[in-house]
């Protein structure tokens, strides 16, 4: 048994009350959180599993167009081809709500597609190149913003959990053990003081008998 240190007096008893009835409201609130964060992070993690799977086909896809490319118009050529082109990347912070946290993480915003270098020195492989690692890098983008978004709700699942457990395994336990002793206490005391009571009753009673005897 797990109890507090402190005197068993009604004052004390109210207030262990009062401290268990917000420590059992507060483990079915956080109870409930951790049940809709656990739910929300099912649905994100089959999200990056299919993110995933689509990263590995369009992976699958865009490394045989590039193979075909330098078969067809040789590494030198791709290499001069590619070496002046650039594109500007945009770093956004997005925010989602779950279970009234907010949760930040970052997405990359890519440039359109543009074909930039001169269709003479090019062909349909650079076009399909181009375009297939595009979408490579599109859904490379999609799942690592889903998979930040992963590991904070799998944090924040944790640290609920740590504080459901410590709600069920020593707060409650310990206001209710707490909680009984002192009524146990306060019930010894009531009966101490009912004998008490009634062995002085009797002891006046005796005196005043004696009184009128003597």
């Amino acid at each position: 048994m797990a109890i507090e240190r402190i005197a068993p007096t009604k004052s004390n008893l109210m207030r262990v009350k009062e401290r268990l009835a917000i420590a059992r409201e507060g483990y079915e609130l956080l109870e409930q959180k951790r049940e809709i964060l656990v739910m929300e992070l099912m649905r994100r993690l089959e999200k990056v599993r299919i993110l995933e799977r689509e990263l590995t086909e369009k992976t699958s896809a865009a490394y045989p167009t590039l193979k075909r490319l330098l078969v067809s118009h040789g590494r030198d050529n791709v290499e001069r081809v590619s070496r002046d082109i650039r594109y500007n990347f945009d770093i956004m912070p997005v925010q989602t709500k779950v279970a009234g946290i907010t949760m930040s993480a970052l997405k990359a915003a890519l440039p359109k597609p543009e074909l930039k270098y001169s269709p003479a020195l090019s062909g349909a492989e650079y076009d399909e190149t181009a375009l297939s690692f595009f979408s490579v890098l599109n859904s490379l983008t999609n799942l690592a913003a889903e998979r930040t978004v992963v590991w904070r709700l799998a944090r924040e699942v944790r640290r609920t959990q740590r504080r459901v457990n410590a709600l069920e395994k020593m707060v409650i336990p310990t206001a209710e053990d707490t909680k009984v002793y002192i009524e146990s206490a306060l019930e010894e005391k009531d009966r101490d003081s009912f004998f008490s009571a009634k062995l002085l009753k009797r002891k006046k009673n005796a005196e005043a008998q004696g009184k009128m005897h003597g």
